[in-house]
């Protein structure tokens, strides 16, 4: 990284209008408090503008049941539940849970005492206006009531209300409790025409209800629930009634029926092609929808391809061993549109059992086949700083999308940078990088990274110490041909340098620079600002589309975006104005908006009056 520090402010380049991207410090909320409040341009918003919001910060106690409403007739409300730290997952939310159009109610109970971060914000990036936010603690659910006793083949009459116990999220709900033994399958059904309801089985563990299956809308059924359950063991079930939105209560009716037989499953070999039909009169699988069940004999480690076409419905494939635990699926990986394909390695000898059926309940003919595949070869080991010539060839082993590939194998450290560079002039590359043992699973990938046509660039810092593999692709399950790979070590990421408010700094983004996930290359300057100190940030370059972050990096070691902007400028030229929410020392990072850009740009960070 190159960097010249000029005391000075630049004025060569003619400062325009941007728009404001504010990150504001939470305002003290107190339980059992109300306030008035007003969303605007001058507020805060998500790091990639989907919504602007108002951050209010409250103190409770673990286990305080708290319920937050949010009314507003400018815009559609949404109430957000963070952890103070500022990452951008929410704890909870809610849209419409008032129940009175788009007003917002959000109840949860607090998992720790301490501080807790709620978002007054926007449904989506629209909307502004006035709204009211009231915060109160809500009383101590009322203990669980002893489930009601259901026999098989009754139906059962029953009513959500305010006098029935919550959950967690502030569901009401009843419990009704079965007897069964191991195997025996069940079909639930749960009816009601005042709210959705929604079904869960489950059984009881130290008083908390621990969940097994759930089902929401069952096929055929409308917003009602069709659930199809198998006892896992002997013993005491319960069944669990709640709407899907809080707020919601009314009648419902519950049956508990004989499940369907488990699907007599027919015979196929590895290597056959069959033809099926999914007729109403099939058998029913656990979800409650027409289904026909294969069986086949394998091996250890052996790799198979499942392929199912439909030109009748969207088809979907599940893989069972003979325990009937469930070890895969696949809905539209096939070749073409809405078809399956589903490439597994068996685990161990013995039978296994494909599931074809419809994504819905549709019906209709389909074809399933079954295929050996190449099975997976060792990785070579791959040492830094080395190129290498491969090809992909039908001898290869095949991924999850039926793509021929070649592993390596290298060994890094924590907060190693590492680079892989692949070229071919022969097909369109991909490259991926995962964690050495076991099923491969990505953990980054890329495809045109290096910004030279379909050459592939994988910049990624390895989150442990440990062993790695490397997979060289073809971007198409027919291509092949020649290709290099390079493997370098970037090593450790660069620490930020240091700018003045007042100051311009004129730099260059190289391929040596920090990377940022989408693999684009940065540069970054700490500044040591006090609470509401405003600055206009700009950064300008011919050579790249210039993008500007600001933020800080919290004590879990994640970095906070605080604010951002690309083309605040011009189309190429960003400018951020920015307020500091608290006294401490923030991180500008000046990069590019697309990845693998490299070239000169000035940074200009002042102080605005």
């Amino acid at each position: 990284m190159r960097r010249q520090m000029i005391l000075a402010a630049a004025s060569w380049l003619t400062l325009s209008v941007a728009a404001a991207v504010v990150a504001q410090e939470a305002q003290p909320l107190a339980i059992g408090a109300s306030v008035e409040g007003e969303i605007g341009e001058g507020d805060a918003r998500h790091p990639e503008g989907f919504y602007r919001y108002d951050a209010y910060a409250f103190e409770a106690r673990a286990g305080q049941r708290l319920e937050a409403v949010m009314r507003s007739s400018a815009f559609d409300a949404a109430l957000a539940l963070h952890d103070p730290e500022g990452a951008e997952e929410p704890l909870a939310f809610d849209d419409d849970g008032l129940g009175e159009g788009t007003d917002a109610r959000l109840r949860f109970t607090a998992e720790r005492t301490g501080t807790h971060i709620l978002r007054a914000r926007t449904l989506a990036e629209a909307g502004a206006g006035a709204y009211t936010l009231a915060l109160v603690e809500r009383p101590q659910a009322r203990p669980a009531p002893r489930p009601s006793p259901i026999r098989l083949g009754r139906t059962v009459e029953g009513e959500l209300n305010a006098r029935d116990p919550e959950t967690d999220e502030g569901l009401p709900y009843d419990t009704w409790s079965f007897r069964a033994g191991e195997g025996e399958r069940f079909a639930i059904a749960l009816d009601s025409e005042d709210f959705d309801p929604v079904v869960r089985v489950g059984r009881m563990t130290g008083g908390d209800f621990d969940e097994l299956a759930m089902n929401d809308d069952g096929p055929g059924a409308g917003l009602n629930s069709r659930l199809m359950f198998t006892a896992p063991d002997d013993g005491s079930y319960v069944i669990q009634v709640t709407p899907l939105a809080p707020g919601s209560e009314g009648a419902y009716s519950l049956t508990l029926s004989e499940g369907p037989e488990p699907l007599p499953a027919q015979p196929i070999a590895i290597g056959d092609t069959v033809e099926g039909v999914l007729t109403e009169d099939d058998g029913i699988n656990a979800a409650g929808v027409p289904a026909d069940a294969w069986r086949f004999e394998g091996r250890a480690g052996q790799r198979v391809r499942i392929d199912m076409t439909s030109a009748d419905f969207d088809t979907y494939l599940e893989l069972f061993d003979a325990a009937n635990t469930s070890l895969a699926t696949d809905d539209d990986g096939g070749p073409e549109g809405a078809d399956s394909r589903l490439i597994f390695t068996l685990p161990a000898d013995g039978a296994y059992v494909i599931e074809a059926r419809a994504f819905s309940s549709a019906t209709g003919d389909y074809s399933l086949s079954i295929a050996e595949m190449e099975p997976e070869r060792a990785p070579e080991p791959l040492a830094f700083g080395t190129t290498l010539e491969g090809e992909i060839g039908e001898g290869d082993p095949r991924d999850a999308e039926d793509r021929g590939f070649d592993g390596y194998s290298f060994s890094g450290r924590e907060g190693q940078r590492i680079q892989a560079i692949m070229r071919s002039g022969d097909f369109d590359t991909v490259l991926r990088i995962g964690r050495a043992g076991g099923e491969f699973s990505a953990l980054a990938s890329d495809d045109d990274g290096l910004g030279e046509g379909t050459d592939s660039r994988l910049n990624y810092t390895l989150p442990e110490d440990g062993d790695y593999v490397l997979r060289a692709s073809a971007y198409g399950p027919e291509d092949e041909g020649l290709y290099s790979l390079e493997l370098i070590d970037r090593g450790p990421q660069p620490e930020p340098g240091s700018i003045l408010v007042g100051a311009t700094a004129r730099g260059a983004l190289t391929e040596s620079d920090a990377s940022a996930e989408d693999n684009s290359f940065y540069d970054a300057y700490r500044v040591t600002l006090k609470a509401e100190e405003k600055l206009t940030i700009i950064m300008a370059s011919n050579e790249v589309d210039s993008f500007v972050i600001v933020g800080r990096t919290g004590d879990d070691g994640a970095f906070e975006v605080l604010g951002s902007d690309d083309d605040g400028l011009s189309d190429t030229h960003s400018k951020l104005e920015w307020a500091a929410p608290s006294d401490g020392t923030y991180e500008i990072r000046a990069g590019t908006f697309q990845q693998g850009q490299t070239g000169a740009y000035a940074l200009i960070v002042e102080k605005q009056p």
